[in-house]
């Protein structure tokens, strides 16, 4: 049966056998304005079938029937007053208060703050490349070391956490990942290939300078990519709780009839 979204697109529900065995369902909020690498490095990384909305564009979902949600990034900021924003906060804030798991990522996180009732600033500095974050545990960094290297590119940071979030993750620049409930924010971009890191950082010319990009691509290597891959768990590790959560659901929902 066809489900419909913002938009007018539609993709085919699939009959369900059970919870465990049934591949998970994912939308992903797509903030990037260019979706090719967005989409390529997503689609790689995640062990669901994606669902992509254009969210720069309006379209989102009209409801928050999925077993997760991703949020992208994005070269906006959350605090800009371009029309599509306020609706995606919207729609970022009902899935949350429906229970649906939610994984920001770098604007996603700084949306998901927003949406949650936290608030997100501009910075000092800009940071940019592959850089070393701590996190202090939670079951999204099982199997990732306590030090951590990931690629960073972000002129934003959430200054204050939502209410009730528990900060997970940092480094010099601020906050790194946080959760709430079902939901969780990270500020660095898991998802990144080679090939990505040096797009967005070329990209950055005007922002923050040749010098800096220049040194920036200098250290973006095969090597330095591998490092990064260890947090590509985080990705496993929210589709696994996606997982159980839907299971644990399912057998609610089984023994209350």
């Amino acid at each position: 049966m066809p489900v419909a979204f913002r938009g007018g697109a539609t993709v085919l529900r699939l009959s369900l056998v059970s919870p465990s065995m049934t591949r998970l369902r994912f939308a992903l909020l797509n903030a990037s304005h260019e979706g090719a690498n967005t989409r390529r490095n997503f689609r790689r990384e995640l062990a669901a079938d994606l669902v992509e909305f254009n969210a720069t564009d309006g379209q989102l979902p009209d409801h928050t029937e999925f077993d997760g949600i991703i949020v992208t990034g994005s070269r906006s900021s959350v605090y800009w007053d371009e029309p599509w924003i306020p609706p995606l906060i919207e729609y970022i804030a009902d899935a949350a208060a429906d229970g649906v798991p939610i994984l920001g990522v770098c604007y996603g996180h700084q949306a998901l703050a927003e949406a949650l009732g936290g608030r997100v600033a501009g910075m000092d500095e800009f940071e940019i490349g592959y850089n070393t974050v701590r996190h202090r545990g939670d079951e999204l960094f099982t199997d990732v070391s306590e030090e951590f290297t990931v690629f960073t590119t972000h002129g934003d940071t959430v200054v204050d956490l939502p209410p009730g979030a528990t900060l997970l993750a940092e480094n010099d620049y601020g906050v790194h990942a946080f959760r709430k409930g079902h939901c969780w924010g990270v500020q660095f971009h898991p998802e990144y290939d080679v090939r990505t890191a040096r797009e967005v950082t070329e990209g950055k010319r005007d922002r923050i300078g040749d010098a800096r990009v220049d040194a920036v691509l200098a250290e973006i290597s095969s090597e330095r990519y591998a490092d990064a891959c260890e947090a590509k768990s985080i990705f496993d590790n929210f589709a696994a709780y996606a997982r159980r959560l839907k299971t644990e659901r399912s057998a609610g929902t089984a023994t209350a009839d």
